[in-house]
């Protein structure tokens, strides 16, 4: 079983940065896939980025070149730095584990707030 839970949220102006961080508790965290979704009030949660345990990342164009994904794997953290936020990136942000092989396994933190507004 893997806890995840996401820190660094928070209340910024647009334009501003924000650092989101997901601790994962558990051992073999480098074999888990992790990605980033948020979900703003009346909508769907939707994925914003993506990186597997080999540090390949992927990203929503909708934050392509303003989100960074990177995780530490001795210290079991991943890592959603936000640069030049808008208003239209307020969400709930959630971090997702998901393991595809040795068993299954999929689990969800918390999640944090984000609000981007002046």
């Amino acid at each position: 079983q893997v806890q995840l839970v996401e820190s660094g949220g928070g209340l910024v102006q647009p334009g501003g940065s924000l650092r989101l961080s997901c601790a994962a508790s558990g051992s073999a965290f480098s074999i888990y896939a992790v990605g980033w979704y948020r979900q703003a009030v009346g909508k769907e949660r939707e994925l914003v980025a993506r990186i597997s345990g080999g540090g390949t990342t992927t990203y929503a164009d909708s934050v392509k070149g303003r989100f960074t994904i990177s995780r530490d794997n001795a210290k079991n953290t991943v890592t959603l730095q936000m640069n030049s936020l808008k208003p239209e990136d307020t969400a709930v942000y959630f971090c997702n584990a998901v393991r595809y092989y040795s068993g299954p396994g999929n689990y969800w933190g918390q999640g944090t707030q984000v609000t981007v507004s002046s």
